[in-house]
């Protein structure tokens, strides 16, 4: 499970009928000139439901029909796999992850030349730089990139200045925080440690990427077992073991542990924004201050955006997910049509499904250089309550979070490794090794090496 919304029960309902029609139909209709299948991995109920009245707008304003079909990111692969087995892929997938379309791009599924057309048709310069520069590859642009999440930590400011603590953005000062913090019924922090969750991976990789650990070296050869990396692995060691809550932590319990109050610090990403704020009722903060004030947590929470360590320099993971266009599709045209859409004149409503995940990779138009940035500080967040994110939180956590696309940093894919990258959020070799370390059987030592020889048994398997 990443850090996206949890699958619930009704969407899950959905996913079983759609997916089953999600490769193609027998109906003539659906394969003519004017209908298009849009897979989308926004597939929570709402978030289908939202994304086809987009799309049913679209159809209204060209004619072309679109279905859209809530396809499960756990599942993805091998329903790909199968579409192009088949020869039923859909026209267009939305809301994919970097590693994924990694992954469709070694096999030879992506029209990158209708990528790059639609990217061009709406102007490089108004994209974020680092977006595109995540979404292409050996020249080609693999896909159009659409927004963006981060992975955030989270601190307890009231706390932090009670103790006289500074920000905690390098390994030392979260440290230093996490221990002295760690008292009174509170823990130093919360984290995932559960081993079969990329929730786990993602944010591991946070604090490795500020520490220069990489998954690989431009030589492809994996450096897991680096000292750069056995230092992520000695911190992340230490704080577990010393500084928190007893047992797995996965994306739940860690975001339980921290609406109870009962921990200084917590990474998680974005999409914890409304939830911080009380604006969902299914995941609202439970801490003694907040049954007076929901958004208790929200007014006294720091966000750190980019951590570093003694062998790096500040950085941080984030997700950029994209629009693809499939190859030798007979709907290319209108595929195209339909993403360049999405992107302009439907992409405000678009990120207004989730605008705590939903950071906007593309600025602006010509006429309008800061056209989405500015309409995204005004889009109402949360779920049973709704209201911006600029009434829960300063001016200046809007600026960094609306900014962190510019800076998102990935393990693999500046190595051209993105399919190695893929194939391990497929068999999670490094959170078994944390959860193996912080649950006694490795030292950090051993947790880095396990994880290395992992991932090159992965690698070779490649070859």
């Amino acid at each position: 499970m990443n850090a996206r919304r949890l699958l619930t029960a009704a969407s899950a309902a959905v996913l079983v009928a759609t997916t089953l029609t999600a490769c193609g139909s027998d109906d003539p209709a659906d394969d003519a000139t004017g209908s298009i299948t849009v897979w989308s991995l926004e597939n929570q109920t709402d978030r289908v439901q939202a994304t086809q009245k987009i799309a049913d707008q679209f159809t209204a304003k060209t004619g072309i029909q679109v279905k859209i079909v809530g396809t499960d990111e756990n599942q993805f692969t091998s329903l790909i796999t199968s579409a192009a087995a088949a020869g039923k892929m859909p026209d267009v997938v939305g809301a994919l992850p970097l590693a994924a379309v990694a992954q469709m791009a070694t096999n030879d599924l992506l029209d990158t030349d209708a990528a790059k057309a639609v990217v061009d048709e709406l102007g490089t310069g108004t994209f974020s730089p680092r977006a595109l520069e995540l979404t292409a590859q050996d020249g080609k642009q693999l896909a159009v990139p659409s927004d963006g999440w981060a992975q955030l930590l989270f601190y307890r400011k009231d706390l932090f200045d009670k103790a006289g603590l500074a920000a905690p953005d390098t390994f030392d000062k979260i440290r230093e925080a996490a221990q002295k913090l760690n008292t009174g019924g509170i823990a130093g922090i919360t984290m995932a440690t559960v081993p079969n969750d990329a929730f786990t991976e993602q944010t591991f990789e946070n604090f490795a990427l500020g520490n220069g650990c990489q998954l690989v070296d431009d030589q492809k050869n994996v450096t897991l077992d680096s000292p750069a990396c056995q230092a992520t692995f000695q911190l992340y060691n230490d704080l577990i073991k010393n500084y928190s809550v007893p047992g797995a932590q996965d994306v739940d319990t860690t975001r339980a542990t921290y609406f109870a109050g009962k921990a200084a610090m917590v990474v998680w990403s974005s999409f914890l924004l409304d939830e911080m704020a009380g604006l969902r009722n299914d995941a609202l903060p439970t801490c003694p201050e907040c049954k007076a004030d929901p958004a208790f947590l929200a007014k006294n929470s720091g966000i750190v955006t980019a951590v570093s360590g003694p062998n790096g320099q500040p950085a941080q993971f984030g997700e950029i997910t994209s629009w693809t266009i499939t190859r030798d599709g007979p709907n290319t045209d209108q595929a195209r049509k339909f993403v360049a859409y999405m992107m302009n004149e439907g992409y405000t409503d678009w990120l207004g499904i989730a605008p705590e995940g939903k950071f906007p990779v593309r600025k602006g138009d010509s006429a309008d250089p800061a056209k989405f940035t500015t309409a995204w500080n005004t889009l109402p967040a949360g779920v049973d309550t709704r209201k911006p994110l600029s009434d829960s939180y300063p001016a200046d956590v809007l600026t960094a979070l609306r900014s962190s696309p510019d800076t998102f940093q990935r393990w693999a894919l500046p190595q051209k490794q993105g399919a190695l990258l893929g194939a391990t959020l497929g068999e999670l070799p490094v959170p078994k090794a944390v959860n193996a370390m912080t649950g006694g059987e490795l030292d950090p030592a051993g947790a880095a090496k396990r994880a290395a020889d992992d991932v090159r048994a992965i690698q070779k398997s490649q070859n």
